[in-house]
């Protein structure tokens, strides 16, 4: 499956340990993860139960909509132009609108993430947004400790006993009376879960995420977060409805089996992939009984632009810092998100700030925060109902920015309806945008990939870098456009130098960013980290003749390690 290995079933009719110490696992699973007495009491044999239940009802599915999205690649590779599917038009064209939102969560003009770390997750809850999103996905790098450990974390959390002991600052850190709400953010449905094996094959990555979370604490969040609603989720890196009605159906399939009432579970989904824009209301209708809103992934939708268009060399980026929301395509991609939401009952989330304070440089601090308070000013004229930061330090600045604006009112679904966005056209969605490409852009691609894959390889999905907190969709981004430069041997135009993107041209900047990142990071560091194998996938995925579709599922082989020592590596 997706690339793995598969494993002989080993299990008996009534279960066995699994692994020298031993997880207790039902019939047809096996836990190839470190064993841990803690993590046994996320590992327990009802949970895994649910989880494999989940994994057989939907894992064909689940296939299927991972073949249809090759066959659409391969028709945008022939030429195809992503659009609008002519077969739903009466969905878009109908009078119909997503069950009421629940009153917990009415509200949500700024909201914070980050990954499922025990000091994040009390920072944030802490930080005075109005939700946060614990991240399972681009956020954190998906070793075993990490994602069991989150579960953990995340369990703790719901249930209001959650503390930390910071050692070297000797402070314990807990949860303050007053919190934000909780969202959990699971992994695309293209990442396997290589250290659970059911039925001989790795179990989906989400579908681990979603169900252990779910199981464990769907009663605790009820009572104690959603004000009988819940548990809350975002949903990542869609690119059809039809990914939409598997999430749609696992919804239910766990509502019904614990015995809530349908509806109960509620998810935003993200809009970051080019494909899905095209499909918000289909994918709105498919979850209209569990939906919260849409949100404009920014990040990954420039991502998805040039993996969509990897072999239209007459749609090249310019440098990645010159796409933003100003961009013809940007700005029409938000406003039709805006337009699609509110015309169905439901939030229209604007993006990420990445900034993070500059506690050494004050004027550089404040220059930073201007540039995020005028990105939320955008997005609160515009009529988002929220907005993300990466970092605490930036949710003053942004609550004051939405609060001025939309003074008491939780949201906008009803005062801002967006109603130009109506005439919006495939080809304003997919304008070429318009800049140049630099010799630095190329740098920077290759100084933050880099840097950002070597601290992923040792555990760390949120890295600071360059005063902005990068995650996995800042590396893609890097890694595509490093891709589609070299191959079409683009003129970096911006500079005045009109040098070729060349794999000798390539060479050179690798070689001389690995010695400035040495530099920066100084010798040790560089020498402890795993800069140089960082370096080596990197390079291969940048110059590799077929663009790989993600960095992370290319590079998870080299952060899963099986237990008991003698099993195989995947």
């Amino acid at each position: 499956m997706l690339g793995f290995g598969t494993f002989a079933q080993t299990t008996t009719s009534t279960g066995r340990k699994s692994g020298m110490m031993g997880y207790d696992v039902p019939e047809g699973v096996d836990v190839r993860g470190r064993y841990d007495p803690e993590f046994e009491k996320i590992l327990n044999r009802d949970a895994l139960q649910f989880v494999a239940d989940l994994q057989r009802e939907f894992r064909n599915h689940i296939k299927y909509a991972m073949e249809c999205r090759k066959e659409a690649k391969t028709r945008y590779n022939n030429g195809a132009l992503p659009g609008f599917d002519p077969a739903t038009k009466c969905v878009r064209d109908a009078e119909w609108v997503c069950t009421a939102v629940p009153p917990a969560v009415a509200d949500r003009r700024v909201e914070i993430t980050g990954p499922v770390e025990r000091k994040m997750i009390i920072n944030a809850l802490n930080s005075g947004a109005k939700v946060f999103m614990a991240d399972f996905e681009d956020a954190l790098s998906p070793s075993w400790e990490n994602l069991i450990r989150g579960q953990v974390n995340l369990k703790d959390a719901v249930n209001g006993t959650i503390s930390f002991h910071d050692q070297a600052r000797n402070r314990v850190y807990k949860l303050n009376d007053r919190t934000a709400k909780l969202f959990v953010r699971p992994r695309g449905w293209h990442l396997p879960e290589a250290h659970i094996i059911i039925d001989g094959e790795p179990a989906t990555g989400c579908l681990v995420d979603f169900g252990l979370y779910f199981f464990h604490n769907y009663a605790a969040f009820r009572q104690n977060q959603g004000e009988g609603f819940g548990p809350f989720f975002y949903l990542p890196k869609m690119e059809h409805s039809r990914e939409a009605r598997i999430w749609n159906n696992a919804f239910e399939r766990a509502e019904k089996k614990v015995g809530i009432e349908k509806g109960s579970i509620r998810a935003t989904v993200l809009i970051e992939t080019l494909p899905a824009v095209f499909q918000m209301d289909e994918i709105l209708y498919e979850l209209r009984d569990h939906s919260v809103g849409l949100n404009c992934g920014r990040w990954d939708y420039i991502f998805s632009y040039v993996k969509t268009f990897q072999a239209h060399p007459d749609r090249l980026l310019p440098d990645r810092v010159q796409v933003g929301m100003a961009q013809h395509f940007m700005k029409s991609y938000s406003d039709l998100l805006i337009r699609t939401c509110h015309r169905r009952g439901v939030h229209a989330m604007g993006g990420m700030a990445a900034q993070i304070p500059i506690r050494d440089d004050p004027s550089a601090n404040e220059a930073a925060l201007e540039l995020v308070r005028k990105d939320k000013l955008r997005e609160v004229k515009a009529g988002h109902d929220g907005t993300w930061a990466a970092h605490p330090g930036l949710i003053p600045a942004c609550m004051e920015v939405f609060t001025n604006y939309m003074g008491n009112s939780p949201n906008q679904i009803e005062t801002m309806k967006q109603g130009d966005a109506a005439v919006l056209t495939e080809e304003d969605l997919i304008e070429r945008p318009k800049g140049v490409r630099t010799m630095e852009g190329l740098r920077l691609n290759t100084r933050v990939g880099i840097q950002y894959l070597a601290a992923w390889l040792t555990g760390t999905g949120s890295v600071p870098l360059y005063n902005l907190m990068e995650d996995a969709a800042t590396a893609e981004i890097s890694r595509v456009q490093n891709w589609q430069w070299l191959k079409y041997g683009v003129e970096l135009d911006g500079d005045g130098l009109g040098v070729k993107v060349s794999l000798d041209l390539f060479g050179r900047v690798v070689e001389e960013e690995m010695a400035r990142i040495e530099r920066e990071v100084g010798r040790e560091k560089f020498k402890k980290g795993m800069y140089k194998e960082a370096c080596k996938i990197f390079t291969r995925q940048c110059t590799a003749p077929t663009l790989d579709d993600f960095l992370t599922l290319n590079a998870y082989n080299h952060i899963v390690i099986h237990h008991p020592s003698g099993s195989p590596r995947l």
